[in-house]
């Protein structure tokens, strides 16, 4: 229920309502999970062509060890050591995990006709995963600053955010509409012109309507809306329209690694300190729960498919497959830990004040 308007704290200064209440502090909220960080790193490449360099074959899998592979299994740890998720959400904690290695199992035996077919569901629910943070984030800072949006409002924030995974569904080669496209009706020119014409208008869409949002969030709000959702957002659209697709998908999601493993810790530590009978600072539980996340992302992306290669199965669909199957358990498994209802300690999270 949204709180009346006499709940809602008298607004101070503009400038500080537009930088809103952070979690931590305004440099690290706004480099590490606003995105600005990323922002700079994309400026740098368009100047600096020779920075792409700096993600070489050897350097990548360090890259997406501290920061991808620990940011996938960081879900995983936070639905286990969240307080009542595991009571709350049994059939995630439970039942989830063994679908996911039987779907993983079934594709491996029929590996030609099923693995393409589970590559492109990971690869088209990406974007939209991605989408889905940028708009969470948003929405969490909102929250936390005040800005208690109404309905429609936070109906059309949703669909702003999701105009980079539009992008992308409708735009990239094999996944999305192409990969559905099963006839070959993408193939006429009529479909070709309007796909060329829809690549290069979303990205102008996009910036528009983002624009647009915090303008009308300011018209129709008690308090507007804080920069640092705006940001999460552009930098969700840079990391898809500016950057090349390969790269895109490298960059974005480096980025968006950090980001989670930022947010989902703070999370996590303001839980384990309000624990009773808690004796640790907030060093230790960063350093677990990294800890806990680093080695059980290394397992699954590097240990796990070995297995796979022990049982007989090829090196590739070892990979690939294990790989899509992490994925699709990550996305849903966040789509049930970061759900912000009035009893949930992440609401609780979000709604106080102080940092965390």
């Amino acid at each position: 229920m949204k709180p009346s308007m006499s709940e809602v704290k008298q607004p101070g200064p503009v400038s500080g309502m537009l930088l809103g209440r952070t979690f931590l502090s305004p440099a690290f909220d706004y480099l590490l999970i606003g995105g600005g960080l990323s922002l700079l790193v994309v400026v740098i490449l368009l100047l600096v062509p020779s920075g792409y360099e700096l993600v070489t074959e050897e350097t990548l899998p360090y890259f997406f060890l501290l920061c991808n592979s620990a940011h996938f299994a960081s879900s995983t740890v936070r639905l286990y050591t969240k307080p009542g998720a595991c009571h709350s959400m049994p059939n995630v904690a439970m039942v989830l995990p063994l679908l996911a290695f039987l779907v993983l199992a079934l594709c491996m035996f029929q590996a030609d006709t099923l693995g393409p077919q589970l590559n492109a569901i990971y690869l088209t629910w990406s974007p939209f995963h991605y989408a889905a943070q940028a708009y969470g984030l948003s929405i969490m800072y909102c929250y936390r600053s005040g800005c208690l949006l109404g309905v429609h409002n936070k109906r059309l924030l949703w669909w702003v955010s999701m105009v980079p995974f539009f992008h992308n569904f409708m735009t990239g080669p094999k996944i999305g509409l192409h990969w559905i496209d099963v006839y070959g009706w993408l193939d006429g020119p009529l479909a070709i012109a309007a796909l060329r014409w829809f690549w290069y208008t979303s990205p102008v869409l996009g910036v528009f309507l983002i624009g647009y949002v915090f303008w009308r969030i300011r018209r129709t709000e008690a308090r507007p809306m804080p920069i640092i959702s705006v940001m999460a957002l552009v930098a969700n659209s840079v990391w898809w329209f500016v950057l090349p697709p390969l790269d895109a998908f490298v960059w974005a999601t480096i980025f968006h690694g950090v980001q989670y493993l930022a947010i989902v810790i703070i999370f996590h530590v303001k839980d384990q300190l309000a624990r009773d009978g808690n004796r640790r600072g907030p060093i230790y539980h960063v350093v677990k729960f990294y800890g806990l996340s680093l080695l059980l992302g290394y397992g699954l992306f590097n240990c796990f498919p070995e297995a796979f290669l022990y049982a007989g199965f090829g090196r590739a669909e070892s990979a690939l497959l294990t790989v899509a199957v992490i994925n699709i358990h990550h996305f849903i498994v966040d789509a049930y830990i970061w759900r912000l209802k009035n009893t949930d300690t992440n609401r609780r999270i979000v709604d106080t004040g102080v940092p965390a």
